[in-house]
């Protein structure tokens, strides 16, 4: 059995796991890195590149299907549109393909080790991987536990036949005629709506009150609205039962506590993600949990010296810019920088139509723990570039201290504010005031202008509304 040594060991190569590795390599850090798939992980191979291709590729289906026959208000007439899915995906597969090549020159580049298999843990320095060629063992002065997280699988739902998860959403030949959605947050509601452009009857079954039910009501009514014009059908307070004996139907308990049955070709369950803890052999070194995740302090330091965990497998927010702020930070102090996690503000963005993004506290947030507060919100239907982009539902809302004028959080809602997500972020990490937003010149025309007016608006004396 071959044998290596190592200084920093990373399990995992999603995007806090190689992010880990490629800063440690940087630094002159003797770094190894195990990964049983593909480098990239979930979100590289089958979650947020891949399914932005599909959300990108469904929203130019949809602009030049409203552009045949006359229809579109640019003046512009096309003939009828068709897609073929296969070439879609084709086209998503090579994006993917070519960051998997990426991440691996990266690695390389950066003179870090890459083991192909899966690490078993034998003690807190030592794992077996299983190779193809055999098993290898590598010994580690720290380890780097990155192993991300899998789809919920229902036990009354399981993955199989029409039953998909997202991963098989993003890897389908054909588009279903219909589309059954068991869960309403933003996995859910992302590829619901894609499939709804692609011309998919889609129905929403969500047990809340209310789908993205982690945003606030205000927020998320421009996406019901744009919900209600694709025809998507939502249920909410509704239980998702099982499966039709033919298998063409789900089977539901509405709010009412009647059952009924949701005709669809294929079932998309998305209620949420775990870790993936199991079959590392983590009970072998003991780790304290927080309930199903790995415990952690500020420099992601877990309850065993020289042990580290980063990413999903640590808890909310399940993102990857969490995992690879975590897994750069987590290099650095392996090369004896001195580093923690203090972030003020993880953005958080919902690919939905219109997006969604959330960065800090939100206004009932802000009030528990702050008090009185200041709330500025600009509307897009007063932004110029909004309106040159039909995009005028939504708004820009700056949360901000009453007192001193310090932002504490800022959501907005409309066309591509993913992209201003950074300012965001940016603006709370540097502790802006509502002073400073508002000083900040901001150009014309572009939709960034509704966060300075966001805040002119709650220093009392907006521009343009």
């Amino acid at each position: 059995m071959k044998e290596i040594s190592c200084k920093l060991l990373v399990i995992g190569a999603g995007p806090g796991g190689y992010v880990c590795a490629i800063r440690a390599g940087q630094l002159g850090v003797d770094t190894v890195i195990v990964e049983v798939g593909k480098p990239g992980g979930t979100c590289l191979n089958v979650g947020c590149i891949p399914s932005k291709a599909l959300i990108h590729a469904a929203e130019e289906f949809d602009k030049v299907a409203h552009m045949a026959g006359g229809k579109s208000p640019l003046g512009i007439s096309v003939a009828t549109p068709a897609l073929e899915l296969a070439k879609t995906v084709a086209w998503k597969d090579g994006i993917v393909s070519r960051l998997n090549s990426g991440v691996a020159s990266l690695l390389k580049k950066a003179g870090v080790k890459t083991v192909h298999g899966w690490a078993t843990f034998r003690d807190g320095k030592t794992v077996e991987v299983e190779t193809e060629t055999g098993s290898q063992v590598i010994r580690a002065e720290t380890v780097v536990i990155a192993t991300g997280s899998a789809p919920v699988e229902l036990p009354f739902l399981s993955f199989g036949g029409p039953v998909i998860s997202s991963t098989e959403a993003l890897a389908l030949s054909e588009v279903p005629k219909r589309l059954a959605v068991v869960g309403g947050g933003y996995i859910g509601l992302e590829l619901g709506i894609a499939f709804a452009k692609l011309g998919v009857k889609v129905t929403v079954v969500e047990a809340l009150p209310r789908v993205l039910a982690q945003y606030d009501a205000e927020l998320t009514r421009p996406v019901l609205k744009r919900l209600g014009e694709l025809g998507v059908e939502v249920i909410t307070g509704a239980k998702a039962k099982g499966l039709s004996t033919r298998g063409d139907a789900l089977l539901i308990e509405t709010a009412d506590g009647k059952n009924a049955k949701v005709a669809a070709d294929r079932i998309l369950v998305t209620v949420g993600r775990k870790p993936l803890t199991e079959g590392w052999g983590l009970e072998q070194i003991d780790l304290d949990m927080a309930g199903k995740f790995i415990r952690i302090d500020d420099q992601c330091r877990t309850s065993m010296r020289g042990i580290h965990a980063i990413g999903d497998v640590t808890g909310e927010p399940m993102l990857a810019h969490r995992a690879m702020a975590q897994g750069e930070m987590v290099a650095e102090i392996v090369a004896g920088h001195k580093r923690s996690w203090d972030k003020r503000a993880i953005p958080a963005i919902c690919f939905t139509d219109p997006e969604l993004v959330t960065a800090g506290l939100s206004p009932e947030e802000a009030k528990a723990l702050r008090g009185e507060i200041k709330i500025g919100q600009f509307p897009f239907a007063a932004n110029g570039r909004a309106m040159t982009k039909q995009g005028e539902d939504g708004f820009v809302r700056i949360v901000a201290r009453a007192d001193n004028h310090l932002v504490l959080g800022i959501q907005a809602v409309g066309q591509g504010v993913s992209e201003l997500s950074a300012a965001f972020g940016l603006a709370l990490e540097m502790g802006a005031r509502l002073e400073d937003i508002a000083g900040t010149i901001h150009a014309h025309p572009t939709q960034g202008e509704g966060f300075q007016e966001a805040a002119l608006k709650a220093l009392g004396h907006a521009l343009h509304v």
